[in-house]
């Protein structure tokens, strides 16, 4: 029997991202590139349109430009803060200077990148600020996942086989599990399993996450369970091949 996931099990809410920058040109083809790393994007050159982009839709995080047409970013980056705590907020911004880095933190933004940057990095600077919003909500909202009879509990770092018995895994082990369960059925490189676990670029001699991988698939076959549920795909990466189940 398979454990590859059907369609209708992926299916998950795709985290909306705002880009929000007057330089049409930078806009739409960061907005490409973000949609081809598995984003929802949609597109604002002022405060006007970023404000009624908030209104009619459900934004998880914007890439606020400092600098724009009808207001400053940083004002901007300040009263969302106060108005949508929920909100995450990345400022982009020319200025490199080290006191604007400090202002756009201290007034709320949860990261900031100097412009030029390589997409990339913005990259993995969301999904950092995503993962770090999202563990640090876990300490108050417990959640379980479960798959093939395992459990893993990020909140208290356990991952329990289908025996019952705990798997002792190292903090990059476990860094690797979490970020696998959260994508199931997904072909995820290693540059982006590298981006993902460890907030870096990827390097083309790094053979890190094989040794993970190897290690982590050794333990979950020594408690009797399935080494199989991580698959190498052959010029892809590695994919997860089992359906997660997620509770509170």
């Amino acid at each position: 029997m398979s454990l590859a996931p059907t369609t209708a099990d992926l299916v998950q809410p795709l985290t909306h991202l705002l880009v929000v920058d007057d330089d049409e040109e930078i806009s739409s083809l960061l907005g490409r590139y973000l949609t081809s790393q598995g984003y929802r994007v949609s597109l604002a050159g002022n405060i006007r349109e970023l404000r009624s982009m908030l209104e009619s839709h459900d934004i998880d995080l914007v890439v606020l430009d400092v600098m724009l047409p009808d207001g400053s970013g940083i004002d901007l980056c300040r009263d969302l803060r106060s108005e949508r705590p929920d909100l995450y907020i990345i400022l982009l911004t020319a200025l490199r200077e080290d006191v604007d880095r400090i202002i756009g933190l201290e007034i709320g933004a949860d990261d900031y990148v100097g412009k030029p940057f390589n997409p990339r990095e913005l990259v993995a600077r969301i999904r950092a600020v995503m993962r770090r919003h999202r563990d640090g909500a876990s300490h108050s909202h417990a959640r379980i996942y479960r798959f093939a009879g395992y459990s893993l509990v990020p909140e208290l770092r356990r991952l329990t086989a289908p025996s019952g018995a705990d798997i002792s895994l190292t903090a990059a082990e476990f860094d690797l599990m979490r970020v696998l369960v959260d994508h199931p059925g997904r072909v995820l490189s290693r540059d982006e399993l590298i981006s993902l676990t460890q907030g870096r670029a990827g390097d083309p001699l790094d053979r890190s996450i094989d040794v993970l991988v190897s290690r982590l698939r050794r333990k979950l076959n020594d408690e009797g369970g399935n080494p199989h549920l991580v698959k190498t795909i052959r010029n892809g990466g590695y994919q997860f091949a089992a359906r997660v189940e997620i509770a509170d």
